[in-house]
């Protein structure tokens, strides 16, 4: 049986206004993502890849184009679609448990009830002996897996992440994109993620959604056929870094052609 189509994209444009003049920000972006995927969303800054997942999680409206979401027009943000940035955005007043518990205040009034499922999320990332620390108290990677958690506690079936883990080191990094694969796996969200890192793209991605600029377009789709867990010294890993490589070397040929350097 076919995996089922969860979120459907087509023809998505968009345009601001920038010092009195129109500046087409995205132009007819068109893709489905399948329930339980993990697709990347690749590109330099300033291709639209923020606004693309705005759009998508109902947060601003397209000027043309749709997203459909288990078959259903997306016009505002909803509790199946959870969005997570760099800034993690936890209350430091509140304790990691009492941060995860927050995502559940309006739908599990039991307070015995909505601990027990915010202590279930928490031992998921690993941070049980961390439940009664508040943010300051953990480190950046700690306050991520906790956001983490509290994203998950609402079960979503759609989570959206806009580079989550840019502003940590290479080794939480990479400790954390392997805690999102096995929490993923075990969870079966379907995760779509901006990044303008290759190798987390390569390392994470069912699918790797390439952009280019101005305006932002879909440039190349790249399935990532191999097994996980990935090695990122594999040459079959290195192998589908160079062709992301070769599509931004190309963009940058072109640029150097239309300024004439």
């Amino acid at each position: 049986m076919a995996t089922p189509v969860t979120l459907k994209v087509t023809n998505i444009s968009k345009t601001f206004a920038n010092q009195g003049k129109t500046e087409q920000v995205l132009n007819l972006i068109s893709f489905d993502v399948k329930k339980g995927e993990i697709i990347s969303i690749l590109g330099q800054s300033g291709c639209g890849k923020s606004t693309l997942l705005n759009i998508i999680g109902g947060f601003e409206p397209p000027d043309s184009g749709h997203v459909l979401f288990d078959e259903k027009p997306v016009e505002h943000p909803h509790r199946e679609c959870v969005m997570l940035f760099q800034n993690y955005g936890l209350l430091p007043w509140r304790t990691v448990i009492k941060n995860v518990e927050l995502s559940l205040e309006n739908t599990i009034k039991n307070r015995k009830q909505r601990r027990e499922l915010a202590y279930e999320y928490v031992k998921l990332v690993g941070l049980e002996e961390r439940s009664g620390h508040f943010p300051h108290q953990i480190s950046g990677g700690m306050q991520q897996r906790v956001a983490i958690a509290r994203a998950l506690a609402v079960k979503p079936k759609l989570i959206l992440m806009d580079e989550p883990f840019a502003a940590l080191d290479t080794f939480n990094r990479y400790y954390l994109q392997d805690e999102l694969i096995r929490i993923q796996k075990q969870e079966k969200t379907t995760i779509i993620l901006v990044t303008h890192d290759i190798d987390e793209a390569v390392y994470l991605s069912d699918r790797v959604i390439i952009m280019r600029a101005n305006p932002g377009e879909i440039q190349k789709e790249l399935t990532i056929t191999t097994p996980r867990p990935r090695d990122r010294g594999h040459g079959d890993f290195q192998y589908f870094r160079k062709l992301i490589l070769e599509e931004f070397n190309f963009n940058r040929s072109e640029r150097m052609v239309e300024y004439n350097i």
